[in-house]
């Protein structure tokens, strides 16, 4: 996916993805929430890949490959259509 949107210039982050859950939940029940989503076959592969902060409110950082932090904006034009 990443190499095929390199060469478009897309970024992934803005395609459709049908069929994925991105949950915010408490820290104090983080822990609870994965061990009932992993028990169903289609949550196995559920995990924690980020956290909030007050830092920044209503800002949206990415850690990149090399390590930096990118800000993720809103995307800008014309979407690529969402088939469903």
């Amino acid at each position: 996916v990443q190499g095929v949107c390199e060469m478009l210039g897309f970024d992934p982050l803005t395609l459709a993805n049908e069929g994925k859950l991105l949950a915010f939940v408490r820290p104090e029940v983080t822990a609870r929430v994965l061990d009932v989503m992993n028990e169903n076959p289609y949550g196995r592969e559920a995990c924690v890949i980020g956290h909030t902060t007050a830092d920044a409110p209503g800002t949206v950082g990415l850690r990149t490959a090399l390590g930096g932090i990118r800000v993720v904006d809103l995307p800008l034009g014309e979407l690529v259509p969402r088939i469903c």
